[in-house]
């Protein structure tokens, strides 16, 4: 990121106590929101996006619960609601009339029901990886887990069986499906390490469950496919080709919407804007040129 550029960070109160926010860039130009995936995570891992702040302030933001912002211990507060309602908090406090708003992973599902509920105030919608229907997420990753090497799913297999998740043999051989779908740069970058170290377990497991590849949350059949062809903003949906939310089920999203488009990174997995993050950034630089209004909206 350019030293020069303008810098503001703070809080937003929200239901259930403070979420941090950081701006990065400044001007009249739309700004770019951006929405971490986790559930539980936080922004660390996207902050390759600043490049784009040298044309627009581009906004990060940790959800209640992990990073800078507060952690409640009220488990209620987890859900989907509560995370769509932040986000419209923090937009409130920002002040923005209009917005580009990116969701990665989990944080597609806030941006869509966003987009879905409050079209007016966006220029445009990128979608990164989603994963907008739980079952066919569920489906996608027993597959993906089914092409591991046989001595893998044994490992897997057994430790499930027995109750001991929590071994690090498991977690080892867990590792195997990450470093395959998830992220395949060796080592991982520290940004997205940054992001793991940080990430709040309880909030994962109670809307996602124990691992990517195991869905026992209380979202597990979120599916938000039927709406889809509700969306009223140009829409732009990215996707790794080895990526755990897979090429296939993206472009069925993308079918569902009207005019939407896609691209896939041939040489990603999860987090192609890690993986290719040149091509990542040119990409998404030209969607948002393409759907700039004024800032005045």
């Amino acid at each position: 990121m350019a030293t020069d550029l303008h810098v503001e960070e703070g809080y937003v109160e929200t239901r259930g106590g403070r979420t941090w926010f950081r701006v990065v860039g400044a001007g009249d130009a739309v700004p770019l929101v951006t929405v971490h995936g986790g559930p539980g995570g936080t922004h660390d891992y996207l902050e390759p996006l600043e490049a784009l702040a040298d044309e627009r302030p581009v906004v990060f933001y940790d959800q209640l619960g992990a990073g800078k912002s507060d952690a409640p211990e009220d488990l209620n507060l987890w859900t989907n609601e509560r995370m769509v309602e932040e986000l419209g908090q923090v937009l409130e406090t920002l002040g923005y009339p209009r917005i580009h708003l990116l969701g990665q992973s989990w944080g597609t599902i806030v941006a869509t029901e966003y987009a879905l509920g409050s079209p007016q105030r966006l220029a445009s919608l990128i979608l990164s990886d989603p994963c907008l229907s739980m079952p066919r997420f569920a489906a996608g990753a027993a597959a993906l887990r089914a092409a591991l090497p046989g001595q893998v799913r044994a490992v897997l297999d057994r430790h499930e069986e027995a109750g001991t998740t929590d071994s690090e043999e498991y977690q080892e051989a867990a590792m195997e499906f990450y470093s395959r779908y998830v992220c395949r740069l060796d080592p991982w970058p520290e940004v997205l390490m940054r992001t793991f170290n940080q990430l709040n377990q309880s909030i994962y497991e109670r809307m996602q469950g124990p691992n990517e590849f195991t869905l026992t949350g209380i979202h597990k059949d979120y599916d938000v496919t039927d709406r889809l062809s509700s969306l009223e903003v140009a829409t732009l949906f990215l996707c790794g080709r080895y990526g755990e939310t897979r090429p296939e089920e993206t472009a069925y999203y993308q079918s569902l919407v009207p005019g939407a488009e896609l691209v896939v990174f041939e040489e990603s997995s999860h987090v192609p804007h890690l993986e290719e993050p040149q091509r990542y950034l040119e990409v998404v630089r030209d969607f948002l040129h393409r759907h700039d209004p004024s800032a005045s909206g």
